[in-house]
């Protein structure tokens, strides 16, 4: 009897929740333990400039983002919701290379092997197993703290001006964020995973621009985003 291969299953924790990749055989809720979610990728070619650099999401380890988590307000989670999607074997080149070439391919991230969980009946257990009850292992793309494109963590204001403020060749940063776009698509997508599925720094930076957005409406802010502007409002000017 010849061997069978395992199926590639690939985790989304971005847009690829909202937006899956081609050729979906199944697709499973469920959770990585030990890393963390945050913008905290520079993007240099994609919605920023490499003068002027715009923020993505990257998926981190826990004990790398440990070193860099001080500017971080919920520096003590390690969890992170997504989608684990089995791809049809016919078509895993095609989908392969897919990811590569329109999602992931751009500035530092590296795939990585891991098991996905879920809970199911208040008992949690790993996510991907087929009918013969094997478990496989999910791959995922992770933004090492080596590469150069990492930045580590921000506070949120600072975060949310920054995507504000950043353009490059695939448009706005802020588009990236905007009301039905990728921040608040990915937010609203991370609640409706699983009743026990949340992102603390997600759902705080998704008010943050909530915030920036109710500003626009201030004739100041219109041409002034940030503390002179800011500033002038608190001063009744």
């Amino acid at each position: 009897m010849g061997s069978i291969n395992a199926p590639f299953v690939v985790f989304g924790y971005g847009s690829l929740i909202f937006k899956p990749p081609p050729h979906v055989q199944f697709q499973t809720s469920g959770f990585l333990k030990g890393y963390v979610r945050r913008f905290a990728q520079k993007s240099h070619d994609h919605r920023g400039t490499p003068e002027n650099p715009g923020r993505v999401v990257t998926l981190i380890h826990k004990e790398d983002w440990d070193h860099f988590s001080q500017s971080d307000a919920f520096p003590n989670e390690d969890i992170v919701w997504g989608i684990a999607y089995t791809i049809d074997p016919e078509y895993e080149a095609e989908v392969k290379a897919y990811l590569g070439d329109n999602i992931m391919d751009q500035d530092g991230y590296t795939m990585e092997t891991l098991h996905v969980y879920t809970i199911e009946n208040g008992i949690e257990r790993i996510a991907i197993q087929d009918v013969c009850n094997i478990l496989h292992l999910s791959k995922c793309y992770v933004g090492r703290p080596d590469n150069p494109s990492f930045i580590g963590s921000e506070p949120l204001e600072d975060l949310a001006q920054r995507i504000w403020a950043s353009v490059g060749p695939s448009g706005q940063n802020k588009a990236y964020c905007f009301p039905q776009e990728y921040l608040y698509r990915l937010a609203e997508s991370v609640r409706q995973l699983a009743p026990a599925s949340y992102d603390s720094h997600l759902f705080a930076l998704e008010v943050s621009r909530r915030t920036i957005i109710t500003w626009i409406g201030d004739p100041l802010l219109m041409f002034c985003f940030g503390g002179t502007a800011t500033r002038a409002r608190q001063n009744g000017k």
